[in-house]
């Protein structure tokens, strides 16, 4: 979510006029784009988990979280797309509610992309001592909490950012008190910093780490180099969308604080977190397009659910009964193909 930044109560404000035509003129097709995308590949993730696999797995449980997040993220858009190209026109109740599930939506998404790293460490390194803590109570459970830590994570922005009137047109942004500006302003940059790229970075790097190292022992040499070749996909395309954003943002922070140098950095915040948002259209794809087994499941679900509406001459699809999660999914070890890594 852009906005302009709040001026310092130190000293005169910046006039960003420039900046705001920018923003109008680019924002809105690019979040519209994020929405569309966004949208469509979570709402068939969601479907596809309740529908075909019917939640068997702490995997299960996480991926649908995972697609949650992305959706509550998403359906953000079109409001702040309004917000770029003309002004804030929803009052500040709304202006609230969207900042809450835009900070929800990145701080769920981030916590439990975590949790299905760490999922696939226990099931990969731990497999035998996991068996038993990787149920779907347990994904229940640490769901219901990662949820609470992401609200609690999300509370400052939600009680600064307000509506209200700035240079003749109605704003929803951040607006610290000025006793504790700089405060306040610097706890949710590292707050983004710290949760969005640095937590997960060493995450990653650990438990991936140890799963290559048992995958290189593995000694069927295509699913090794396919799984391998996964996790360094998976890692990458995280950092790649997301470290030019979180960079830009502690130089808004704490770089140069003079007027031009402000405007280029709110270009440059612009486009980064516009790329960073990108990501949440990436997520389907690499977390369950990928694997065999989802698209087994969504081939199941677009047969028995999606074709019969839109053919229903086609009688052989009505009596057809789809399960493949029958026959792939394991009751043992509640596993997904190593070779996909989910």
């Amino acid at each position: 979510m852009y906005n302009e930044t709040t001026s310092s109560p130190y000293k005169p404000p910046c006039q960003k006029l420039d900046v705001k035509q920018t923003a109008s003129q680019l924002l809105p097709p690019l979040y519209s784009f994020v929405f569309i995308f966004g949208f469509i590949g979570n709402a068939l993730v969601f479907l596809v988990l309740i529908k075909c696999k019917k939640l068997k797995s702490m995997t299960d449980i996480y991926l649908l979280n995972l697609a949650i997040s992305d959706l509550l993220f998403v359906i953000t858009l079109p409001f702040w797309a309004h917000h770029a190209a003309d002004q804030w026109v929803f009052g500040n109740g709304l202006c609230k509610v969207l900042t809450g599930f835009y900070h929800l939506g990145f701080f769920g998404g981030v916590f439990f992309i975590i949790l299905l790293t760490i999922d696939r460490y226990l099931a990969i390194v731990h497999a035998v001592i996991s068996l038993k803590a990787r149920t779907v109570t347990s994904g229940i459970l640490t769901s219901v909490a990662t949820w609470g830590v992401a609200g609690f994570a999300s509370l400052p922005a939600i009680i600064f950012t307000k509506s209200q009137k700035e240079a003749n047109q109605h704003t929803c942004s951040p607006q610290y008190p000025w006793h504790q500006f700089y405060l306040w302003k610097n706890f949710q940059a590292l707050e983004m910093h710290l949760l969005g790229l640095v937590l997960p970075l060493i995450v990653m790097l650990f438990c991936y780490s140890e799963i290559i190292k048992i995958l290189l022992r593995c000694r069927n040499e295509k699913k090794k180099h396919k799984a391998v070749r996964l996790i360094f996909v998976i890692m990458i395309i995280y950092f790649l969308f997301w470290t030019p954003y979180n960079i830009v943002l502690l130089l808004h922070t704490f770089g140069p604080n003079d007027c031009e140098s402000s405007k280029r950095l709110d270009r440059a915040m612009q486009i980064t977190e516009t790329l960073a948002m990108t990501h949440c259209c990436i997520n389907p794809v690499i977390y369950a397009f990928v694997g065999e087994k989802f698209r087994q499941n969504l081939s199941a679900f677009f047969c028995k659910y999606i074709v019969p509406h839109l053919c229903k001459q086609c009688s052989i699809f009505h009596g057809e009964t789809l399960d493949p999660v029958n026959s792939t999914y394991s009751r043992a070890t509640g596993e997904q193909d190593i070779s996909t890594g989910l």
